[in-house]
């Protein structure tokens, strides 16, 4: 049996460009707002799937560091987690084909006793246990920027 096990639903009408969609997952995300123009950069109060993706990988990476961090020792008074994740576009002219390619993390944090080169260890080591890093890794590149504030 699975420790999670988490559903989400999205209702499509339309086409890609001119259509919308609703994704439906309880707790804060009913019936939130899908589009292609906040994949296009244009939201208005909607999202992305690629946004999804980069708020998956922030929460989830944030709690794993949190972790790590509590594990050796050295608890984190804040951890802030940005994840920006890029869509690109491959395939020829007349048949365009869409692709994840990047997502980087750029980890800001408060944690004492802890110094820049230890904590960069410990977040490169959050990294590698991180269950969406590791959903991601292979596939995806995934860059990690770490900063002590």
């Amino acid at each position: 049996m699975p420790l999670a096990h988490r559903e989400a639903t999205v209702v499509w009408e339309g086409t890609l460009g001119g259509g919308s969609g609703a994704l439906q997952a309880g707790g804060g995300l009913t019936e939130t707002p899908v589009d292609w123009a906040s994949t296009d950069g244009e939201a208005d109060g909607t999202t992305s799937p690629e946004q999804l993706l980069a708020a998956a990988e922030a929460g989830c990476y944030a709690m794993t560091l949190a972790l790590a961090l509590s594990r050796r020792g050295t608890p984190a008074d804040r951890l802030e987690v940005n994840a920006a994740c890029e869509l690109d576009r491959t395939g020829d002219e007349n048949e365009h084909e869409y692709k994840i390619t990047k997502v980087t993390l750029d980890v800001r944090a408060s944690v004492p006793d802890l110094d820049e080169d230890a904590f960069a260890e410990v977040a490169r080591h959050a990294d590698e246990q991180c269950p969406i890093s590791a959903a991601l890794r292979g596939n995806v590149e995934v860059t990690l920027a770490t900063a002590l504030a």
